[in-house]
């Protein structure tokens, strides 16, 4: 799936390399790339205040200089006096900073409502999908017969069905209901738990909340209901988790107001949080880790959580410095000093993306000289999200031969085309599946770089596009523009 998704790529250099040497002129100036979810690459600004702290860590002298707030340099003196010898460049323990995984912790206990959280059981990763593909490496066994099995949803992200599949394990897919909403049912999972009789082991539930690239929200009805099934199956439970965007931004800034002014065992939970990325109006962040203990005996004492963050995820978007954490709970002894082991062989998290990372769970605080700034671009981005989700649901649903589910959360589309026979015939002759097609013609006649649904799996017979909404407005505006008049054209064609 991976190929052809770099062959797209290519075929994008190719296409802009090509038109500059025989002087082609395309409708459009520059290609709107959608392809990945990096918010920085679409168009998004960075974060002043991450931005300021890491440039003076990276460059000392400027904790001196008056041209940066007093936090700022104060936040950036205390960073360096967390590293070993005052320098970024230098390696940490193998968990992480000891001062950054205390600060972590306390993120942790915050977003669960007072729940403990334990310092001594959080890593700082080079990101989260490191760490997902290191924890699966401890869930498979690739001796195994029948070989290891991974129940993972459809659509799912594709870099995780490569982790699975790379470790000799069998994804076993379950199918999201398109028709309401792309929910999770717990009736599929059973019969998706059915299916790998004879085939393979299941070991492993997947769950993504918000999906990826589906865009749905987890009711809190589902998540114990998930919690229960995996329970009863003796499964781990791995969840790409989010939190509440609109209404949790307000609450989340009231509640660090009032912290400043006063101050079973078989079942695992990853948490991958794109932190505040959720849309819906009437949807409700329900954090697994917290359902699990307020859930009781037998499941708060026996239930193994894998809890995982990075600072590529929500408005931080900082892909490029490669840091995320994962937190452990309920594990056995044992287990926990083989993950020590595992994840020691590559010595220790970069440790500019672990300062990254703190700023993100310990942002600005109010009083701070740089709180006011940081809320104003905090909320303009949720901003344009929230116009995004609204306008993508809008455009592409009164496109003939389109439908969108609404989009309760995350940083993706994922609406259905209803392409026509002779499109479908056109595609197969030229070899490529019929989304595939699609993706190629708009990215090349309409300048918009998107991804085919097939790579994130679908039912079979049907086809998708996918593409991130996290763009600035302008950008927005423009692609929507692209896509609408490239697919009125397209289907004409192909009526």
């Amino acid at each position: 799936m991976a190929a052809r998704g770099l062959d797209l790529i290519l075929h994008r250099a190719q296409v802009k390399l090509c038109d500059k040497l025989q002087g082609v002129r395309r409708p459009y100036k520059e290609v709107i790339d959608v392809f990945q979810g990096d918010l920085h690459r679409a168009g998004m600004k960075p974060l002043t205040f991450v931005r300021q702290v890491l440039a003076a860590c990276v460059y000392p002298p400027l904790i001196n200089s008056s041209n940066l707030p007093l936090d700022v340099r104060q936040r950036a003196q205390e960073e360096l006096g967390r590293c070993v010898g005052g320098s970024v460049g230098s390696y940490s323990a193998t968990p992480g900073i000891p001062e950054i995984i205390h600060s972590i912790s306390e993120f942790i206990k915050r977003r669960d409502g007072g729940i403990p959280s334990h310092p001594e059981n959080i890593y700082i990763s080079p990101g989260s999908q490191w760490s997902i593909s290191n924890i699966l490496n401890v869930l498979v066994n690739r001796e195994a017969s029948p070989r290891t099995g991974v129940l993972i949803p459809v659509p799912c992200h594709n870099k995780t069905v490569l982790s699975i599949t790379q470790l000799g394990a069998v994804a076993v897919p379950y199918y999201l209901s398109e028709e309401q909403g792309w929910a999770l049912q717990v009736e599929e999972l059973q019969r998706a738990h059915e299916s790998a009789k004879g085939v393979c082991n299941p070991v492993a539930l997947y769950v993504i909340n918000p999906g990826n690239p589906a865009g749905y929200v987890q009711s809190q009805k589902s998540v114990l209901e998930v919690i229960r099934f995996a329970w009863e199956k003796r499964l781990f439970l791995l969840v790409d988790e989010v939190k509440k965007l609109l209404s949790s931004m307000q609450a989340y800034f009231k509640n660090q107001m009032h912290l400043y002014k006063g101050t079973y065992g078989c079942l695992h939970v990853a948490l991958q949080l794109y932190q505040d990325c959720v849309y819906g109006e009437n949807c409700e962040f329900v954090s697994y880790k917290r359902a699990v203990s307020e859930m009781g005996p037998p499941f708060s004492g026996t239930v193994e959580l894998a809890s995982f963050h990075s600072v590529s995820k929500g408005f931080s978007g900082e892909c490029g410095l490669r840091a995320g954490y994962v937190e452990l709970v309920n594990l056995d002894p044992a287990v926990m000093k083989y993950i020590h082991t595992l994840f020691s062989k590559d010595a220790c998290s970069p440790v500019l993306g672990q300062i990254a990372l703190n700023l993100m769970t310990d942002p600005p605080k109010p009083g701070d000289p740089s709180y006011l700034l940081y809320k104003q671009e905090i909320e303009q981005i949720r901003t344009v999200l929230v116009h995004s989700v609204k306008k993508v649901h809008e455009v592409v649903n009164s496109l003939p031969g389109f439908s969108c589910p609404p989009i309760e959360g995350g940083l993706f589309a994922f609406p259905r085309l209803h392409l026509t026979p002779k499109a479908i015939q056109k595609a197969k002759e030229l070899g490529l599946q019929p989304d595939t097609f699609y993706c190629t013609r708009l990215l090349e006649e309409g300048g918009v770089f998107t991804g085919p649904g097939w790579e994130y799996g679908q039912k079979e017979g049907t086809y998708h596009i996918r593409f991130c909404i996290a763009v600035p407005q302008d950008v927005m505006e423009e692609l929507l523009r692209r896509l609408s008049s490239f697919h009125m054209t397209f289907m004409k064609d192909f009526s």
